[in-house]
């Protein structure tokens, strides 16, 4: 009988698990002096920091912009078939023959409680002759081949009004903004990875660039594919500059202030949907609101220079000396005295990256950021609840945002709350810092999904129509409350959620849901436009109402930011 030898494999022996061999990696890279503590020498946040955030901050007013601006000049007013014959026909009444003329050759529109109805007229040849016709009874129903008139009450021109996108041709606009959306999309994906390619810095140039040129571009659009093409570019560009200031200010901030500068940008983009309100009440006719909106981006290209590149970049790229040089310079200006030992602590860490001319790399590949989600369940898991998270609230901020001129008001006035209720929404973010992450986010959500519901009952129970539109303002602006609580909060829990080493590509990958959320919105105004306002409704309702649920495999945090440093804990997350 064979007898057998059972050898004992000590821990250390033990073949390790690509799993384990990537831990090891990674653990000796968090060993380095970390950047952090480079920005807590030189202050924190101290007076170089907040002029340089200063500056980078104001990009977000044009994005916001440009973010915005389909809801005045994509906007559909009134309209109604011109009438064949009628040289200066328009959609206000001019006289008592031309009130008459109307009522003969449009029918109204009773089924959708308009006046007129917009797609079609009768089939009818009326003349001075003829205008004591009563019945069309027995006259059939064409189309509008003459085109429309359209009411200048708060529009004197928009794409829709000059490229007569109405009737057949009315989901075009629709897809013009999911198409702008759809730039967003692609500009974070692209410009993202420029952004580590070449630089923050550069990226940012080249999106200026691309913002300045092709807003400008827009304004002169004369085709329908003219003005969706430039759009798409506008809106990556506009991802890449807010995507790049936002991570280039949060790269120079220690991270005791990371929250208040992750949430002050957003301060910015409010403070750009509110001002957007007053150029469009000012410019009524869609080209001078483009450029009213595209040159100001000039301006960025005059402070420029005062923009550094990010430190954190250079030392991946193993540029130590010109991360030096930018430190000191910053150390300078902030009054600070950096000993000769910390010099020494750097030099040892970084140093040896610069004679190679090649920094270790520090980012996970796919293949490794693959095998840590899946390694720890829970972790997957997590990671699909954030998508979905970003997704909805993206959906619900910008479906909002959108439909903010649908709700029988006056559109600056409506736009102008809704900017103005962002700024409250960013204000109450700050108590997170004492009660959490998961308690606000899920309560805003489901507060703004309760507001839009009661929407329906509003629109069912009251029958004066000034009182319910002006209740449906408040309760949409409630829901926005809740929308822009949800978005500035996810943006900070889910850096403080995914573990250091796979923190910045997770937030791409989330960046990526919120653009596609993004392109749904357009989508869901466009159905209120089609009178069935119940669907977003719901679609809204029951997102927002989705969310409290899945955040139970959250980790509530309070007060400790950016602590999932270890690549080992990933199996408790």
């Amino acid at each position: 009988m064979a007898s057998y030898q059972l050898k004992t494999i000590s821990a250390e022996n033990r073949p390790r698990s690509r799993y384990q061999r990537i831990a090891d990696k990674y653990s000796q890279v968090n060993k380095k002096m970390k950047f952090d503590d480079v920005l807590v020498t030189l202050g924190g946040f101290g007076k170089y920091q907040k002029l340089l955030y200063f500056l980078l901050c104001l990009p977000a007013i044009t994005c916001a912009f440009h973010m915005m601006i389909s809801v005045f000049i994509a906007a559909t007013p009134n309209h109604r078939c011109k009438i064949s014959g009628y040289s200066n026909d328009s959609y206000a009444i001019q006289s008592f023959y031309h009130e008459r003329l109307v009522d003969l050759v449009i029918p109204p529109d009773m089924e959708n409680d308009l006046k007129y109805k917009t797609c079609q007229r009768y089939d009818v040849n009326v003349t001075f002759n003829n205008l004591n016709m009563t019945s069309q009874n027995n006259v059939t129903l064409n189309g509008c081949p003459g085109g429309w008139v359209f009411d200048q009450t708060y529009f004197e021109r928009t794409i829709v009004t000059d490229l007569e996108l109405v009737c057949d041709d009315r989901r075009k606009a629709t897809v013009a903004q999911i198409i702008f959306m759809g730039g967003g999309l692609v500009g974070s994906l692209t410009l993202g990875l420029l952004s580590d390619t070449i630089g923050r810095k550069k990226t940012l140039l080249i999106s200026i660039i691309l913002q300045l040129s092709f807003g400008i571009g827009v304004a002169f659009s004369k085709t329908y594919l003219t003005f969706a093409i430039l759009r798409f570019i506008v809106g990556m560009s506009s991802a890449g500059i807010f995507m790049t200031c936002f991570v280039l200010g949060m790269e120079w901030v220690s991270p005791a202030y990371r929250m208040h500068a992750g949430i002050i940008i957003e301060y910015f983009f409010a403070l750009g949907v509110s001002l957007l309100a007053g150029i469009a009440y000012l410019l009524k006719e869609w080209p001078y609101l483009e450029l009213a909106c595209s040159v100001p981006t000039a301006l960025f290209l005059s402070f420029f220079w005062l923009i550094p590149e990010s430190p954190r970049w250079l030392l991946s790229k193993g540029r130590i000396t010109e991360c030096k040089q930018i430190i000191q310079k910053v150390a300078n200006f902030n009054g600070v005295q950096l000993s000769e030992k910390f010099w020494t602590e750097f030099d040892d860490d970084y140093q040896k990256s610069e004679k190679t001319d090649k920094s270790p790399n520090e980012t996970p590949s796919a293949v490794e950021i693959a095998i840590l989600l899946f390694h720890s369940p829970r972790l997957l898991i997590r990671t699909v609840i954030i998508f979905f998270n970003w997704l909805v609230v993206s959906m619900v901020y910008y479906g909002l945002s959108m439909n903010s001129g649908n709700m029988g008001v006056d559109i600056y006035v409506s736009f102008l709350i809704s900017g103005l209720v962002e700024f409250v929404g960013y204000t109450f973010c700050f108590v997170i810092d004492r009660v959490g992450r998961k308690a606000p986010h899920c309560g805003a959500m489901v507060l703004g999904g309760l507001a839009c519901i009661c929407t329906i009952f509003t629109d069912l129970y009251l029958d004066d129509a000034e009182t319910k539109n002006w209740i449906n303002v408040a309760l949409a602006n409630v829901g926005k409350f809740g929308a822009t609580v949800g978005f500035a909060l996810i943006y900070i829990w889910s850096a403080e959620l995914f573990p250091t080493i796979i923190r910045n590509s997770q937030m791409g990958a989330s960046s990526m849901f919120a653009r596609i959320g993004g392109m749904l919105a357009p989508f869901i105004a466009n159905l209120v436009n089609d009178g069935q306002w119940t669907v977003p409704c719901h679609m809204i309702t029951r997102t927002c109402h989705n969310l409290p649920f899945p955040p139970s495999f959250y980790v509530d945090k309070i007060n400790r930011s950016y602590q999932i440093d270890k690549l080992r804990d990933l199996n408790s997350h």
